[in-house]
């Protein structure tokens, strides 16, 4: 299966993960949104619920994966491609390569905890079993303003 994008479509897909994220900052949670794509359409949609569930493992990319794994029945996710607004951490990036996932494609960076581009590359280390194309960067802006305003607005609210 192809899982090579073009950039409208990253960017088609990329909205939909930005949909999501907007969910999460609606019910109090880290702005963070992911949906997984199989043959051109959404096999699992989710954002980060941390808070919700109680679970620090509840984050949008592994909510995502259980769900494509149901959809798909298989945990190996291949000629998937997962869409998520902000950079996986070291969690989410080794579940990335648990699930066979051959393609990443994120918003926003994430300096402090990244493990695709910024503090580690779990995605093209050749020491694993699996590799993941990344493309990273779509809609940054977008993405990374929606954490900061999210963020920003809970310290001002802190301080009242």
């Amino acid at each position: 299966m192809d899982t090579a994008g073009s950039p409208e479509n990253d960017q088609f897909f990329l909205r939909k993960a930005i949909e999501e994220a907007r969910r999460a900052a609606e019910e109090d949670e880290a702005p963070i949104g992911a949906v997984i794509v199989r043959d051109g359409r959404v096999i699992a949609a989710a954002h980060n619920q941390r808070e919700q569930l109680r679970d620090p493992t509840a984050h949008a990319e592994l909510i995502a994966i259980t769900q494509a794994a149901a959809t798909v029945g298989d945990w190996r996710l291949e000629g998937c491609t997962l869409y998520v607004t902000l950079e996986p951490c070291p969690m989410c990036a080794g579940a990335i390569v648990q699930a066979r996932i051959p393609r990443v494609v994120y918003g926003a960076p994430d300096p402090k905890a990244g493990a695709v581009d910024s503090l580690y590359r779990l995605l093209s280390d050749a020491r694993l079993n699996h590799r993941s194309e990344v493309t990273g960067g779509v809609m940054a802006d977008v993405c990374g303003h929606l954490l900061t305003d999210f963020f920003a607005a809970k310290r001002r609210a802190s301080k009242k």
